[in-house]
């Protein structure tokens, strides 16, 4: 018998591929299914970037997983992508794939370090959240690292992940009309 449950609460009823030794306890591999499943899909991809990321998953893995899901969800495991941090750099890769400038990710630059993405071949995105980036000599380092790349040619922008996160939209715009200014003075 089903117990009653708040409005807010999901249940999913799909059943486990891999049965777990107890019943409480789900395999990772039937969690990453219903995550892909029940998730909007950049949501499903952060999810998927970060295990990769993680090493708590492999490709492999991955493949094992989309084997079991309704083919219309197939397309994420392309796009996943071991290579992103956190969930907002899913996203911002996301809104660059849309915007289809040439980018890399994780990027080292002498005298500067590593960087969340080089877009243009000069334009630098760092997404920033509070956990790495709250405290006063992060700020600090941030700065003397943005002026460094400034001092190379580069360009730095910060977008805050509470921003990326709940308006990518405004991001995208932004980013348009940043790309747009370098080709105008060019």
């Amino acid at each position: 018998m089903r117990t009653p449950r708040a409005r807010s609460t999901t249940l999913h009823w799909h059943p486990a591929i891999e049965q777990a030794e107890l019943l409480h306890v789900a395999s990772l591999i039937d969690v990453v299914r219903h995550a892909v499943r029940c998730q909007e899909p950049r949501a499903a991809l952060a999810t998927l970037d970060s295990l990769l990321f993680l090493g708590l998953m492999t490709r492999e893995d991955l493949i094992e997983v989309f084997d079991t899901v309704p083919r219309r969800f197939r397309s994420l495991l392309a796009l996943a992508d071991g290579s992103a941090e956190s969930g907002p750099e899913t996203f911002v890769r996301l809104i660059l794939r849309t915007l289809g400038v040439p980018f890399e990710t994780q990027v080292r630059i002498p005298g500067v370090g590593r960087v969340d993405f080089m877009v243009d071949g000069w334009l630098i995105i760092e997404c920033d959240s509070r956990a790495f980036h709250a405290g006063w000599e992060q700020q600090v380092a941030d700065r003397r690292r943005d002026l460094a790349a400034a001092r190379l040619g580069y360009t730095t922008v910060r977008p805050l992940a509470a921003d990326i996160m709940d308006h990518p939209d405004r991001l995208r715009l932004a980013l348009i009309d940043i790309l747009d200014a370098r080709a105008t003075v060019r």
